[in-house]
């Protein structure tokens, strides 16, 4: 069983195992700096189908697909899943599923998606509710652009503040093997919302969410930042990044040597004109099974914390006027069980 320390924070007492896991990207992905860390690279932004949001689904299916495969397993052998995206009724994941025949729950956090499903099927895992669990999310910059700003053909120009929603799919499978990479503990994120009205300044509405669940995490389990190889946020960019520092650093806690942010490291913000940085569940959730856990698995990395952060934001209430509630959750990773 699950041990409680706060109402935010647990430790995962049987410790359960990442079994497998694969990121799909587009085409601008492939060309960043992480484009050799992708299982698969589609450089139609259609990825075969006729439409934006048709492909979106492809690509997370694609990604299910690719991890399941590398794990050895068959769409029959998992018990359940998470999967959301940030398309309304979140139907990139269930467009993309449909077909498969397994157990769903939808989830919807924003880019913070691929924390809360790696959490929700870590906890179920270590409770003995579901032997492989499956948690899945993506987005694709065209489909965010329609749904939250503007169609892509509107040509509309981007504030520098502004970040590049990337075309990305992650998914993991969570099981009980006695494997690396494991899972120690998860916190639960509470929403924050510090009055950011600005729909083109996601890291300025994200920071305090990350700023909240990071000092929570700390506190609550008696680590610090030096007892971590990487504190992995989402996609805060280059202003959510500075205000988290900052944050932090009014509380003396200093994250600085150890930190990353998913949103600076999947495209180069110079020569890729992303201006502050990627965002988009597909964002950390590519940088997390392309990246971090193979280093895991491996040993190069012994414990990580990674924090997917997620702006709550309609564009509805946007035009109303409403400032923009934030959200990020915890999950602590590591090679090795104690």
């Amino acid at each position: 069983m699950s041990q409680k320390l706060s109402k935010c924070t647990y430790i995962l007492n049987n410790c359960p195992n990442v079994k497998t896991y694969a990121c799909v990207g587009g085409k601008k992905e492939g060309e960043g700096p992480m484009g050799k860390y992708f299982d698969k690279i589609n450089n139609d932004p259609y990825f075969t189908t006729d439409t934006f949001e048709k492909a979106e689904s492809e690509m997370q299916k694609q990604s299910i697909l690719i991890a399941l495969r590398k794990g050895e397993l068959k769409p029959t052998d998992i018990d359940f899943m998470f999967g959301g995206d940030l398309l309304n009724q979140c139907v990139g994941t269930t467009y993309g599923i449909r077909d498969m025949n397994i157990p769903f729950l939808g989830i919807y956090g924003a880019c913070s998606t691929m924390a809360e499903g790696l959490l929700l099927s870590s906890v179920m895992v270590d409770n003995n509710v579901g032997g492989n669990v499956l948690a899945v999310t993506s987005s694709h910059f065209c489909t965010a652009e329609r749904q939250y700003r503007f169609p892509v053909e509107y040509g509309g120009q981007r504030t520098p503040t502004s970040q590049w929603t990337a075309t990305a799919s992650g998914a993991v499978v969570v099981s009980g093997e006695d494997a690396a990479p494991y899972v120690r503990g998860v916190t639960i994120g509470t929403v924050q919302d510090m009055g950011v009205t600005d729909a083109n300044n996601m890291g300025a509405a994200m920071a305090p969410a990350a700023y909240e669940t990071i000092k929570q995490f700390l506190t609550d389990t008696g680590k610090t930042a030096s007892d971590f190889d990487k504190i992995i946020t989402g996609d805060l960019g280059k202003v959510g990044t500075r205000l988290l520092l900052q944050l932090l650093g009014d509380d003396g806690i200093d994250i600085s040597k150890q930190h990353n942010d998913c949103g600076l490291m999947i495209f180069d913000c110079d020569d890729q004109d992303v201006h502050a940085g990627g965002s988009g569940c597909g964002c950390a959730a590519s940088m997390l099974c392309g990246y971090f856990l193979p280093q895991l698995k491996s040993g190069e990395l012994r414990n990580i914390l990674f924090l997917a952060t997620g702006a709550l934001m309609s564009p509805t209430l946007s035009q109303q006027g409403e400032s923009i509630p934030s959200i990020a959750h915890a999950v602590w990773l590591s090679h090795d069980k104690q």
